[in-house]
Protein backbone atom coordinates (compact mmCIF):
# COMPACT_ATOMS: atom_id res chain seq x y z
CA UNK A 1 0.00 0.00 0.00
CA UNK A 2 1.06 3.98 -1.00
CA UNK A 3 -0.26 6.82 0.71
CA UNK A 4 0.50 10.33 -1.45
CA UNK A 5 -0.29 13.68 0.51
CA UNK A 6 0.37 16.56 -1.82
CA UNK A 7 0.71 20.40 -0.58
CA UNK A 8 1.79 23.58 -2.14
CA UNK A 9 -1.88 24.53 -3.93
CA UNK A 10 -2.91 28.07 -3.24
CA UNK A 11 -4.09 31.05 -4.72
CA UNK A 12 -1.90 33.28 -7.40
CA UNK A 13 -2.19 35.86 -10.03
CA UNK A 14 -1.68 35.10 -13.65
CA UNK A 15 1.91 34.58 -14.88
CA UNK A 16 3.06 33.70 -11.38
CA UNK A 17 4.07 30.32 -10.41
CA UNK A 18 3.87 27.21 -7.86
CA UNK A 19 5.71 24.10 -6.94
CA UNK A 20 3.38 21.07 -6.16
CA UNK A 21 5.06 18.37 -3.91
CA UNK A 22 3.81 14.74 -3.24
CA UNK A 23 4.99 12.63 -0.32
CA UNK A 24 5.02 8.81 -0.20
CA UNK A 25 4.82 6.49 2.46
CA UNK A 26 6.55 3.30 2.29
CA UNK A 27 9.70 1.78 1.05
CA UNK A 28 9.20 1.18 -2.12
CA UNK A 29 8.63 4.17 -3.80
CA UNK A 30 11.41 3.80 -6.62
CA UNK A 31 8.94 0.70 -7.82
CA UNK A 32 6.23 3.15 -8.65
CA UNK A 33 5.90 5.66 -11.82
CA UNK A 34 4.23 9.06 -11.10
CA UNK A 35 1.49 10.94 -12.28
CA UNK A 36 -0.09 14.42 -12.30
CA UNK A 37 -3.58 14.72 -12.84
CA UNK A 38 -5.98 17.64 -12.68
CA UNK A 39 -10.00 17.99 -12.40
CA UNK A 40 -12.00 21.44 -13.13
CA UNK A 41 -15.58 21.55 -11.72
CA UNK A 42 -17.79 20.21 -14.46
CA UNK A 43 -14.53 18.16 -16.22
CA UNK A 44 -12.50 14.83 -16.54
CA UNK A 45 -9.82 13.98 -15.13
CA UNK A 46 -6.93 15.59 -17.15
CA UNK A 47 -3.55 13.84 -18.00
CA UNK A 48 -1.03 16.77 -16.34
CA UNK A 49 2.77 14.94 -16.64
CA UNK A 50 4.43 11.57 -15.46
CA UNK A 51 7.79 10.54 -14.57
CA UNK A 52 9.76 7.39 -15.28
CA UNK A 53 10.51 4.94 -12.06
CA UNK A 54 14.44 6.63 -11.94
CA UNK A 55 12.99 10.26 -13.28
CA UNK A 56 15.13 9.68 -16.62
CA UNK A 57 11.98 10.26 -18.55
CA UNK A 58 9.39 12.79 -18.79
CA UNK A 59 6.12 13.03 -20.07
CA UNK A 60 3.73 15.70 -20.65
CA UNK A 61 0.27 16.88 -22.26
CA UNK A 62 0.76 19.15 -24.98
CA UNK A 63 -1.07 22.31 -23.23
CA UNK A 64 1.37 21.78 -20.35
CA UNK A 65 4.89 21.36 -22.27
CA UNK A 66 7.44 24.48 -21.64
CA UNK A 67 5.32 25.62 -18.32
CA UNK A 68 5.49 22.50 -16.25
CA UNK A 69 8.33 20.10 -14.96
CA UNK A 70 7.69 17.16 -13.34
CA UNK A 71 10.55 15.52 -11.17
CA UNK A 72 10.94 13.35 -8.68
CA UNK A 73 13.45 12.75 -5.83
CA UNK A 74 13.71 9.13 -4.58
CA UNK A 75 15.56 9.30 -1.86
CA UNK A 76 13.26 11.60 -0.23
CA UNK A 77 10.03 9.48 -1.81
CA UNK A 78 8.75 12.94 -3.44
CA UNK A 79 7.82 14.07 -6.74
CA UNK A 80 7.05 17.61 -7.49
CA UNK A 81 5.47 19.45 -9.82
CA UNK A 82 7.01 22.81 -11.20
CA UNK A 83 4.21 25.13 -12.66
CA UNK A 84 5.05 28.19 -14.25
CA UNK A 85 3.37 31.02 -16.40
CA UNK A 86 0.26 30.03 -14.49
CA UNK A 87 -2.96 30.69 -16.53
CA UNK A 88 -6.60 30.94 -14.90
CA UNK A 89 -7.58 27.85 -17.19
CA UNK A 90 -5.18 25.36 -14.44
CA UNK A 91 -7.28 26.19 -11.86
CA UNK A 92 -8.26 22.45 -10.71
CA UNK A 93 -7.67 20.63 -8.09
CA UNK A 94 -4.61 18.57 -8.33
CA UNK A 95 -3.76 14.85 -7.86
CA UNK A 96 -0.31 13.07 -7.30
CA UNK A 97 -0.99 9.03 -8.48
CA UNK A 98 1.42 6.06 -8.17
CA UNK A 99 0.95 3.17 -10.70
CA UNK A 100 3.80 0.02 -9.87
CA UNK A 101 5.49 -1.42 -12.92
CA UNK A 102 8.33 -3.61 -13.68
CA UNK A 103 9.26 -1.40 -16.44
CA UNK A 104 12.23 1.04 -15.68
CA UNK A 105 10.60 3.65 -18.71
CA UNK A 106 6.87 2.85 -17.64
CA UNK A 107 4.35 6.00 -17.56
CA UNK A 108 0.54 6.28 -18.37
CA UNK A 109 -1.41 8.81 -19.25
CA UNK A 110 -4.56 7.13 -18.48
CA UNK A 111 -6.18 8.02 -14.55
CA UNK A 112 -7.42 3.89 -14.38
CA UNK A 113 -4.13 2.99 -15.04
CA UNK A 114 -3.08 4.32 -11.82
CA UNK A 115 -3.06 2.59 -8.74
CA UNK A 116 -2.80 4.83 -5.89
CA UNK A 117 -4.11 8.70 -5.56
CA UNK A 118 -3.47 11.44 -2.88
CA UNK A 119 -6.46 13.52 -1.86
CA UNK A 120 -6.04 16.64 -4.16
CA UNK A 121 -4.42 20.18 -3.35
CA UNK A 122 -6.27 23.14 -5.11
CA UNK A 123 -4.83 25.46 -7.25
CA UNK A 124 -6.50 28.56 -7.90
CA UNK A 125 -5.32 31.34 -10.67
CA UNK A 126 -6.52 34.78 -10.91
CA UNK A 127 -7.08 36.95 -13.79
Amino acid sequence: QVQLVESGGGLVQAGGSLRLSCAASGRTFSSYAMGWFRQAPGKEREFVAAISRSGGRTYYADSMKGRFTISRDNAKNTVYLQMNSLKPEDTAVYYCAARHTYYSGGYSYKPNDYDYWGQGTQVTVSS
